[in-house]
């Protein structure tokens, strides 16, 4: 129902402590979407009845609500016209299995604001629930610098520091590091670093060959964020971590 996959070059949207209440008796899929949304910056809470939505809509008044049409007790569409009929204006993002363009008009008739169709992928559910946000006025414009630990990227004028060093990189060493920034909570494997960097294939020896140059250059002061994951690929790692 959802997948996650490395971003190619695009910085998912990202959230800023909004407070987010997902609505899905799908355990796991639940599990997923409180997983995805808490790495992107969001507080999660997570209900799987529609009557226990209706009880966190008034105890935590959540920025925005991630429904599931389909749910044991009652539909989405019943909580969002409870909600609704209660005075609460919360902007509401239908999920369903349904296709139908029946099922999409009456959600939407009723208030709901957006409509996802699983399955979907992480990048469509991040973009929707930022535009969503942004609409209720609860974003910020995004900052044009990327951070990871003491390291930060500057992508207008791409100038990347290490702490208070400059760290003089190529073009080609500028994008790998920006594509592992972006991609900080991921694995991303040698195909993917082609894929993206060169827009071609060849000998994975070119990519180990530009990883060390670029971690000559970004860890050459300690500890190291660049991390090798045998038989995967390569990751930012935060220090201390295994």
């Amino acid at each position: 129902m959802l997948s996650a996959p490395p971003t190619d070059g695009v910085a998912p949207p990202r959230g800023s402590g909004q407070r987010l209440l997902v609505v899905d008796d799908d355990p796991m899929l639940a599990e997923m979407l409180e997983t995805t949304l808490s790495l992107a910056g969001y507080r999660v809470t997570v209900a799987d009845r529609g009557a226990e939505a209706l009880r966190a809509c008034d105890s935590i008044r959540p920025d925005l609500l991630v429904l599931d049409v389909m749910l044991p007790d009652m539909d989405g569409f019943a909580v969002c016209q409870r909600l609704f009929e209660s005075g609460a204006r919360i902007p509401v993002l239908f999920l369903t299995a349904r296709d139908a363009v029946e099922d999409r008009v009456a959600g939407l008739t009723m208030g709901a604001d957006d409509y996802l169709t699983k399955p979907f992928s992480v990048v469509e559910l991040l973009a929707r629930v930022h535009v969503l946000l942004r609409r209720a006025g609860m974003t910020a414009e995004p900052s044009p610098v990327l951070r990871f630990a003491d390291l930060t990227v500057d992508e207008r004028s791409m100038r990347v520091r290490r702490g208070d060093r400059l760290v003089e990189l190529s073009p080609t060493e500028y994008k790998l590091l920006r594509y592992l920034v972006l991609n900080a909570d991921h694995v991303v494997s040698k195909d993917q670093i082609m894929d993206h960097v060169w827009q071609h294939r060849f000998d994975v020896g070119v990519v180990e060959k530009l990883v060390s140059r670029l971690r000559a250059k970004v860890d050459a002061t300690p500890p190291a964020l660049i991390r090798t994951v045998r038989g995967f690929g390569y990751s930012l790692c935060h220090p201390g971590d295994d």
